[in-house]
């Protein structure tokens, strides 16, 4: 008998394991207690997600081109510098180079700020995503009779036919699109 049974709950994960970890399940015909997510892989690859790193993207290469520009800037500053200290007494040139050193310190601190920013923008959208997709996992694991979903590299060893990430993302993208003014809804 226990060895009937084996067989029969081993069946669906034979026939899962021959179709292989690249084809997505039909939607819905997951059915299972646990289901396991790669969180990760959801938000890259969701609209969403991919919106979110494309501002991202713009917002860290606009930073990193006004960065550029204030180097610049300070070369030009102090090769300046460099040249006036023939002409200067020490301790003229050392209230000059004192002053210079305290304003880079400043712009530093300041970029570092914008970054530290910008950082804090995609942990925002981040969150807000999380937000958004909540009723759509809610609606897998009802579809699937779940009661909990689990980070996939949380989760030691599983069934791949547990592993719901493409439904998530098709899902999603279904639901939410790129997120695109999702505060107004």
């Amino acid at each position: 008998m226990a060895l009937m049974l084996a067989l029969l709950c081993a069946a669906p994960l034979a026939a899962q394991s021959t179709a292989g970890p690249a084809a997505a399940p039909e939607r819905g015909s997951v059915v299972s207690p646990v289901l396991t997510i790669d969180s990760e892989r959801v938000f890259q690859q969701s609209d969403f997600g991919k919106r979110v790193a494309a501002e991202e993207r713009e917002k860290l290469s606009a930073l990193e081109s006004e960065n550029r520009e204030i180097e610049a800037q300070l070369e030009t500053e102090e090769r300046a510098l460099t040249e006036k200290r023939a002409q200067m007494t020490p301790e003229a040139f050392r209230v000059l180079a004192d002053a210079f050193d305290a304003k880079v310190q400043e712009t530093r601190s300041a970029q570092d700020a914008k970054f530290r920013e910008l950082s804090a923008q995609l942990d925002v959208e981040r969150g807000k995503f999380q937000q958004a997709a909540a009723p759509v996992f809610e609606q897998l694991m009802r579809e699937a009779g779940a009661a909990v979903i689990l980070e996939r590299r949380s989760v030691f060893a599983s069934a791949t036919v547990i592993e719901i990430t493409e439904e998530a993302i098709a899902l999603l993208n279904e639901t939410l699109g790129d997120g695109a003014g999702a505060e107004d809804r």
